[in-house]
């Protein structure tokens, strides 16, 4: 796992893991690739998984220069998130989020694919803004989103690309609280050291019959969903 990308410390019974490449946080197949080494990691070391953005920054999404490159580069890099999204979203331990600023489109998926969100209070946006840059949102996202956000929300969140500031999104599903920034990652700390005491294997049991309909209906459809994609092009482009 790059240290310089993904750090993973582990404390007391959870595994933290801070996402940092110095920028904006993109989900780059580095990122990526350390993720999944540190949730190898996690699951011999650690009763929870507690991950952390880097100040101001969850994740602003897909790495751009690789969307940008070519169709086959950009569904080759959507179809790895959605992997890494599904094993989050199964994960067996309890995996914690803690939102300390922006996080846009997979971003956002990342709080989707988590089972406690706290999110930083301040002027963040988080949200699916894939329609606004005419990318359709992958079956994948949409079932998330289905699962986890308000249906009162639903539709603005996803067909129409709506953004929401952290208190907004705690209405809308993306979080279940906020807290003041200083205090997010002992609070956050806090959560994921309580729901590690939460028993196996009736914790990853439960999460497996509440989840396991969605994700099979994810991966029946989910290569062919990925060769429908487009790439992406900014506002008025």
């Amino acid at each position: 796992m790059s240290e310089s990308i993904v750090r993973y410390e582990l404390r007391g019974n959870v595994a933290v893991l801070t996402m940092d490449d110095g920028k904006a946080n993109a989900l780059s197949n580095p990122m990526m690739q350390a993720l999944h080494a540190g949730l190898d990691r996690a699951e011999k070391e650690a009763k929870a998984v507690l991950l952390v953005g880097r100040p101001k920054r969850l994740c602003a999404g897909f790495d751009l220069s690789v969307m940008t490159q070519s169709l086959e580069a950009m569904q080759s890099m959507v179809l790895d998130g959605a992997e890494l999204l599904m094993r989050m979203y199964l994960f067996p331990r309890p995996v914690v989020i803690a939102c300390t600023g922006h996080a846009l489109a997979a971003g956002a998926l990342l709080l989707l694919a988590a089972d406690r969100r706290l999110g930083a209070a301040g002027d963040w946006k988080i949200g699916l803004n894939e329609v606004s840059i005419a990318m359709p949102l992958p079956t994948f996202a949409v079932e998330l989103a289905r699962d986890r956000l308000s249906p009162r929300y639903f539709a603005a969140a996803t067909t129409m690309a709506q953004i929401f500031d952290p208190s907004g999104a705690v209405e809308a599903g993306y979080l279940d609280a906020t807290v003041e920034p200083g205090v997010l990652l002992d609070t956050a700390l806090a959560d994921a050291e309580r729901m590690a005491a939460l028993p196996d294997p009736a914790f990853r049991l439960t999460k497996q019959r509440e989840r396991g309909e969605s994700v099979r209906r994810i991966r029946a459809t989910l290569k062919e969903d990925i060769t429908q994609l487009t790439t992406p092009r900014p506002p008025g482009a």
